[in-house]
């Protein structure tokens, strides 16, 4: 059967849209359509078959909100995309780019409120989006006389027929406590804690990082992401785990028993009549994170609600010593591989001994890696991008857009790994050849924002918002910016993108503060579009500082970088440093050579260690 061209989906869709029947009435119809990138469990990530908004808009980025009316079709994303979804929709002159985060772009309910007929009906898969987003969206279309609804059918799904990509059902294993350094036992035993302290005798988990770290399982339904599709409702005396237990191995099972938790099993397809029993019958407070769907806190009677980020969302955040040791080896093997395919690179570029594209530096890149102890996979598609395409922040390449890795042009590569004692993400520009004067006084105050917030000292429990700027200052001083955060949480072999913790311009309400054991992420860059990109990231730890006071008793803190792979001096304007940032950068280098160094011996590494020593020579004014 011949795939559904873009204009195809898009007629279907307004067909189903004029169907929709609305109080019972048939033929009244819906006049706009909500479409989200969540899936139930509302990931960051999708497996193929929750990829709604790239199957009705063409744009494959991790994020984007659709609108479709009668006569409309629009697609919301942020700056990381702009680019890619221009290159991507379909088809482009039956679709409007909306670029969030520009000030001339009205938000999805602005747009909404501003374009509908009077009295419309909206809807949406309210499986499919957090009661959150829901509520907002319900309160401000009531309010210009509009309603929103919940759709009975998933319209994507019903344009999609038996086209739509099966659900996967992979096996699930169990995390050690060599690696956990929890028992799930105790995790259980924290979060009954915690509903004691806020009176609730239920708690839901949704998210499918939280249900992966409480059982000390993992799983690879997502690819990247070593979760599984799941749902876990914790009481004070069981733990309701709704899964296909088939997928479930014997040894994660035992293992579930050894430390100490007793599980009852479920369909996954159980959870919505499961909770419905249990509101019904219970007259305590029910534990939902307002992250959750919408669907499921309608199950859920107001009054017996307890709307909160889980107990979970803290803990997995805050990484535990064992976690905090195995993050920082997991970086320590992931730099090897990243200085071993670096000077491979270099080598196959300047010495022009084969040509090398962006996908071939990529799958080198991922051999590099395999070579690594308890190396699983990537953490996420390599970002291998060349002068134009960096500018494409999210940028993946593909057969038809793969180009050389030359000595001519920029080239960023953003990527990371799973492994099983920690989670990797890292991205470095470099240039074979020689820069231009503004590329080097871009890079460098790129890398001047990098040092600021690496150095920066505050006080515990600050929210990741308020460091945002330490790493703007110096693109803002001349009229530059990035139209993306600066931080995000990495999960310990969990999400490489993990909650609830970032350092953005945007506030995140649920963040409750930098505290020791984190790890985030300090990424700025600079994009020039149609002509190169530039981004350093380095991923931090948190630990806390040595201050000569400390006001009011609250505790300072600082970073500590476990990211160990050179920075391009070449690419710095020495001029342009303060004596602190080059101190800062020989100390960072000199840490990367003592640790790296004994770890590249042999007539193998002969390659990978001439360049390491070579790239982290110190410098000076």
């Amino acid at each position: 059967m011949a795939e559904k061209s873009g204009a195809m989906k898009l007629a279907k869709l307004r067909e189903l849209m004029e169907a929709v029947p609305i109080g019972g009435i048939k033929g009244k119809g819906i006049q706009a359509v909500l479409v989200n990138s969540d899936d139930a469990h509302q990931s960051e990530y999708l497996r193929d078959r929750d990829k709604r908004v790239q199957f009705i808009s063409g744009f494959t980025g991790s994020s984007g909100f659709v609108i479709v009316t009668p006569n409309k079709a629009l697609l919301w994303t942020d700056g990381r995309y702009y680019l890619q979804a221009l290159a991507e929709l379909d088809p482009p002159d039956m679709w409007t780019l909306m670029k969030e985060g520009l000030l001339d772009t009205p938000t999805t309910v602005k747009w909404l409120v501003s374009n509908l007929p009077p009295k419309s009906t909206v809807g949406a898969d309210a499986n499919l989006m957090s009661y959150t987003e829901w509520v907002y969206l319900h309160t401000s279309l009531t309010a210009a006389g509009h309603c929103l609804i919940p759709l009975e059918e998933n319209l994507i799904d019903k344009v999609w027929g038996n086209e739509q990509p099966v659900a996967t059902g992979n096996i699930v294993l169990p995390q050690s406590l060599q690696f956990s350094g929890c028992t799930a036992g105790e995790k259980v035993r924290l979060c009954r804690e915690e509903m004691n302290k806020n009176e609730a005798k239920v708690l839901v988990i949704t998210a499918l990082d939280e249900v992966a770290y409480i059982l000390n399982f993992r799983g690879s339904d997502i690819p990247y992401n070593p979760v599984f599709f799941a749902y876990v409702i914790l009481t004070l005396n069981d733990l309701h785990l709704f899964i296909d237990k088939s997928k479930v191995s014997e040894k994660a099972q035992q293992q579930l028993i050894d430390e100490g938790v007793n599980v009852v099993y479920h369909a996954y397809d159980d959870i919505n009549a499961f909770l419905k029993e249990t509101a019904v019958a219970s007259n305590e407070k029910i534990w939902i994170s307002n992250a959750s769907s919408y669907a499921l806190h309608a199950i859920c009677e107001e009054v017996k609600k307890y709307s909160a980020i889980t107990p979970i969302t803290i803990m997995k955040a805050v990484k535990n010593n064992v976690e905090v040791q195995g993050m920082k080896a997991a970086h320590i093997r992931d730099a090897v591989a990243l200085v071993k395919y670096f000077a491979w690179l270099e080598d196959q570029v300047k010495n022009k001994k084969e040509t090398i594209t962006e996908i071939s530096g990529a799958t080198q890149l991922e051999k590099f890696r395999k070579e690594q102890e308890h190396f699983i996979g990537l953490s996420f598609p390599t970002i291998s991008s060349v002068g134009p395409h960096g500018a494409i922040i999210h940028y993946l390449p593909t057969k038809k857009t793969d180009v050389p890795i030359t000595d001519k042009e920029l080239y960023l590569c953003d990527s990371g790994a799973q492994y099983q004692d920690g989670t990797t993400d890292v991205t470095r520009t470099l240039h074979f050849g020689d820069a231009t004067s503004f590329e080097r006084e871009c890079f460098t105050r790129v890398f001047k924002g990098q040092c600021g917030l690496a150095t920066a000292i505050f006080p515990l429990k600050l929210q990741g918002n308020y460091l945002d700027s330490f790493t703007r200052e110096n693109l803002w001083s001349v009229g530059l910016n990035y139209p993306h955060g600066t931080g995000h949480g990495v999960g310990s072999y969990l999400n490489v993108h993990e909650g609830p913790i970032a350092i953005s311009w945007r506030p995140y309400p649920e963040d409750p503060g930098l505290q020791p054991g984190n790890f985030v992420s300090n990424e700025p860059g600079y994009y020039e579009d149609e002509k190169f990109g530039i981004r350093l990231e380095n991923i931090e730890l948190v630990v806390k500082a040595n201050t000569p006071y400390n006001y009011k008793n609250r505790g300072f803190l600082t970073f500590e970088t476990v990211t160990l792979v050179p920075i391009q001096t070449k690419l710095l304007d020495i001029s342009l440093l303060m004596d602190n940032e080059i101190k800062y950068l020989n100390d960072y280098h000199a840490k990367c050579l003592n640790v790296l160094e004994p770890l590249l011996q042999g007539p193998e590494n002969a390659q990978a260690l001439e360049w390491l020593r070579r790239e982290t020579r110190p410098i000076s004014k």
